[in-house]
Parts: C-alpha cells; structure tokens; sequence
C-alpha cells in the first residue's frame, strides 16, 4: 500500500508502506517545507513512500520525524553480493530425506508378506515361509542346505525344539533379524531370544544379547541370566552375573528373602565357597542365609508375608522339629547337604552363642564341629605359649581357603571405627575410616589383658576389598589392597589403602583375614568331616526325586515369616558388628 503525508505547519500525517524499505524521500519533503518562510503552508503534497519497520499514525512536530525513524543507510553491492552467495550455496548443498531402507523394504516384502518363498519351516507347530539365501546366514541351515543331507533339496522342513525356552515369539524376532540390518532387543525377553539364536548358531545376535543382558543385570535377571549364560556359553555374562551375585548375595537377598529361591543347590554352593564372596558381618551371617535359603525351598507355596495367609516362621520351624536325626542328614534335607559342607566351620565357632544356634537348629551334624573346635584349640594354646606368632607368608590358595570373612556397609562419609565381634585368638583389630582413607589398628587395652595376645608383635595376613554400586547394584568401581602381610606392635596403627575418589558412598567393604598360621588347605583338615558329609551318586538319584516333594507335610499357615534380615538380629542375641 502506498501511503499519503499530509504536511501542515501544525499536523503532520504519515501514512507508511510496510513492503518498502526506502523511507528517505518522504523526511527529505518534510525537510523542504521545513525551511519556507511562509508562517503557514497551505496546500497537501502526496508523497509516495515506500518504508520497512513501524507505523507511524501522527507526529506534532515535523523536526521530529527524523529522530523517530532514523536514516535508512544505503543498500550496498557487497550486500547484494552476500545475499546471493547464500542463495546460491543453499541450491547447491544436497539435502537428505529418508526413505524406507533396503534392509525395511526386504523385512516387509519378504518375510512379512511371504513373498518368492523357496523353503517352509515348521517349528513349534507354526509354519514360516521363507528363504535359503538369509537362512543361510546361519550354520544350522547353511550346513543343512549346502551338505548331503536328506533336507538339501526340499522345500519343506520340520525342525523338532525340545529347548522350553524357545518360544513361537523368539522364532519369529530371531527369522526376522536375518532379514534387517538391526534389531531391538527386550530384556524381558533376551533369554529366549538367546536359545532361539543359540540353536541356530547365529553369533552375531548372540553377541547383542550378551550385551543387553550385561546392561540389565540386577536383582530380577542375575539368576536367570548366570544359568542362561552357562547352557548357552556365555562366558562373559556368566562372570558379570556371577560378580553381581557375590557383591550382593549377603547385602541384598537377606533383606529381599522371595529371590533367594531362585538359587540353585550348585550355584549357592559355588558362592559360599568363593574367597571372593562379600560377607556382611561375618561368616555366621552365611550360615544364616542358608537356613533361608534351604526354607524358602522347601515351601515353594509361600509367596506372600501377610500374616492373615502365611504363618510358617523359618525361624523357629528348624528349632521346633521333634526328630533328633540332623535335618541335612533326613531325606528332605540331604539334597542340600552340598551348600554347608562349603560353609567355614573354624570361623562359625568363635562365639558362644553362635554355638548355641547351631545346636539349637540341629541342621548340621555334630560331628562337623569336632574336627573345627579341635583345630582351634590347638591354635590357641600354641599363640599362648608363644609357637605361633601369626603367618607371615602364605601360599595364596591356602590363604583363600583359610581365611575369615567379614564385612560391612558405609553409608556416609566421615570419621568410623569398628571391630568384628568373637574370639580372634587375641588379637583385638580395628579398622578405621577417616575422609579417605582406611587404616587398621591392633587395640590393645589393659583392663583385658587376660583375653588379648600378650606378644609384643602379631602378624596376620589381611585383604580388603572396596566397591560402590550404582541404582542397579552392578559395581561401579572396586579397589583392593591384595594380600597384606602385616606385623602389629600393641596400639600400632597402620594405613591400609587410600580410598580412590572414584569410589562413592554408600560403599561396602569386605575383609578377608588370616590371624593364626594354617596347618594346611581347609580340606585337608577336616578329612573326618568330609568323609561325613561326602554323597554319593546313588544318593544324588535319591534326592532329585525327593525334591520334587520335599515340602514339608505341617505347611499349614499361621503367622508370617519376618524378613531374614529381622530373623539374623533375632537369631542371636549378640552383636556381630561393634561400633568402637
């Protein structure tokens, strides 16, 4: 639109073009009938401007038109020049738009609309119509189309699945996948998806699975995915799994007692036994856990804590048997003989009232304990006349067979100190926590100094371990100190590790500890008690059908179990852990 200027010595009027840029004709009339002498103009004078930017409606003095709009400054050939430049690299740049892939157009038209199928397959009773040129991507098929096999040249074949894992869902992801370049991958659904891949020798799918199942490790998949990775070959998933299981089997199944059922007799029989096993409190505390373990097995019906449903308590149910026969001795019980007989018997008899449950419970054979008991009177009386001053060096398969475990949770940064209570033939140790560092102190007090080591030094031989986790309890970061070789005077204190800034609270710390010098493997020792404790394979056959119908005939439900991290406090009366 073309605007008017109506110029009158009292009112100027200005009517403004908002598609033009040029606004300097328009002040330059203005500016003309400024300087006539005249004291009135009288007259209109249409001027056609053409301007870009605001709308000006009226104006009292025509002197301000000028300050209010400004001048315009004058358009020059190097921003023509620029302008076009841009113009022409924006013609000239190629610009990307996807459209269905290759890889999509082949899923869709061949696997997913059957087209130009050469070869049925029938497998858990669907058919799938499909094609040997991708099927042979796999060695299952390539070996089955390519050699003299009685399958070459037909365009049928049933394939005979007795894996339960395998699924019709797992067929059809597993089909599909040979048709694309990528695949997604649930974890809900990763183990049938790696028998299925697994069946079929496809190692690059096996790969992705092994990476999605290292990713979601937690409290859900850690079982389910070990024993997956073990029938499968899986070896890297099998040690994360297992890592996990160690760091977090006393630390979280004892508070979360539904997934301790998911243990199986070998797996739980390979933890308690690793050196590498991270033990909260001490090695009572694993005999606890068994206990646990061995109920939740035996009464597979208990799915709820509710004390309106459910009254069994796995605390008493042991203590209140009437049959004198141990219960790992009776049928029900010996087909979990092979979890105890890893337990370290020497470090469960170092307190009274340890001894006490045990014999309460009556789950393990007296016999056990003479063979640990005798071993460690010996001990004692050879550090209390002074033969035996602590090992000072040791082979590292006797140190890890020997050796306490004991352990505890950090849960804040700060000044901490603490021991681990029983007996420790004297030695009075205290670990200490200051900012970042742990340091280890031989307490040495003299109101009891009937109870403590009078040798001027002690040696022991110590390792400790340290981890933080994240949300899924996978280790974040781990720092050990490996085998230490230390010699203590009374109330000397010495640093054990500078804690990485790497590691963040909360931190759980385990401790492997020898204190008294090893007359040989554990083993070797306590030959009476595994001779006691050995089943033979007539046995196993015996106990695979007891298993089936192990739960106990007096399941009838009258008052909730309490969690097993409840029933360890209750179990005994003593602290397993002082604060110093």
């Amino acid at each position: 639109k073309i605007g008017k200027v109506k110029v009158n010595y009292y009112k100027i009027e200005v009517g403004v073009c908002v598609c033009c840029k040029n606004i300097n004709k328009a002040v330059r009339e203005l500016e003309k009938l400024q300087t006539r002498q005249d004291g009135e103009i009288k007259g209109e004078n249409t001027i056609k401007a053409i301007a870009m930017g605001a709308l000006y409606s009226r104006v009292q003095n025509p002197l301000d038109i000028t300050r209010l709009i400004g001048r315009k400054r004058k358009r020059s050939d190097s921003d023509d020049s620029d302008e076009l430049a841009k113009l022409d690299a924006s013609m000239k740049s190629p610009k990307k738009k996807k459209l269905m892939t290759t890889a999509q157009y082949i899923y869709q038209a061949l696997f997913m609309e059957e087209k130009s199928s050469d070869i049925t397959v029938r497998a858990l009773g669907k058919l799938w119509r499909l094609h040997k040129v991708y099927l042979c991507q796999s060695p299952y098929f390539s070996s089955m189309f390519g050699g003299s096999w009685k399958e070459t040249n037909k365009d049928f074949i049933n394939i005979e699945i007795i894996d339960p894992k395998i699924t019709t869902d797992s067929l059809y992801i597993v089909f599909g996948s040979l048709y694309l370049d990528e695949i997604t991958l649930d974890p809900r659904d990763i183990t049938s998806i790696l028998a299925t891949a697994a069946l079929f020798q496809l190692d690059g799918l096996i790969e992705r699975c092994a990476e999605v199942m290292m990713e979601s490790i937690n409290a859900e998949t850690a079982v389910v995915y070990h024993e997956a990775a073990c029938q499968y070959g899986v070896k890297n998933v099998k040690k994360a799994t297992f890592e996990w299981l160690l760091v977090n089997l006393l630390s979280f199944y004892t508070k979360h007692w539904r997934w301790l059922r998911l243990i199986s007799v070998d797996l739980m029989e390979e933890l308690i036994s690793n050196p590498d096993l991270f033990v909260m409190q001490t090695e009572f505390s694993v005999y606890i856990l068994l206990r646990f373990w061995m109920f939740y097995h035996l009464h597979p019906e208990i799915e709820t804590v509710d004390k309106s449903e459910c009254a069994i308590n796995p605390v008493n149910y042991f203590t209140e048997r009437k049959d004198e026969v141990p219960f790992i001795e009776t049928n029900c019980g010996r087909y979990y003989k092979r979890p105890f007989m890893a337990l370290r018997m020497p470090h469960l008899l170092s307190h009274y009232r340890d001894i006490e449950v045990l014999l309460k419970d009556n789950i393990l054979p007296k016999s056990w304990f003479f063979g640990p008991l005798l071993s460690q009177w010996s001990s004692m009386l050879s550090i209390d006349e002074s033969l035996d001053k602590g090992p000072s060096a040791c082979d590292e398969k006797l140190f890890y067979s020997s050796c306490m475990r004991c352990g505890r949770t950090l849960q804040e940064e700060g000044f901490q100190k603490w021991r681990w209570t029983g007996f420790n033939f004297g030695l009075d140790l205290v670990l200490i926590t200051d900012v970042r560092m742990l340091t280890i102190k031989r307490h040495h007090r003299t109101e009891h100094e009937r109870l403590l080591s009078m040798q001027v030094k002690r040696n022991f031989l110590i390792r400790v371990t340290v981890a933080s986790l994240n949300e899924l309890r996978q280790i974040k970061h781990k720092q050990t100190t490996g085998i230490k070789d230390l010699s203590l005077d009374k109330n000397q204190e010495l640093p054990l590790m500078y804690l990485d800034p790497k590691l963040q609270y909360p931190l759980l710390i385990s401790v492997n500890l020898l204190i008294v010098t090893p007359n040989g493997p554990m083993e070797e020792k306590l030959k009476d008690f595994d001779k006691l404790a050995t089943t033979t394979e007539a046995e196993i056959k015996i106990l695979q059908q007891i298993k089936l119908n192990s739960a106990p005939t007096n399941s009838s439900c009258v008052e909730s179990p309490p969690p097993p991290s409840e029933a360890i406090r209750s179990s005994s009366a003593r602290p397993i852990l002082e604060s110093v």
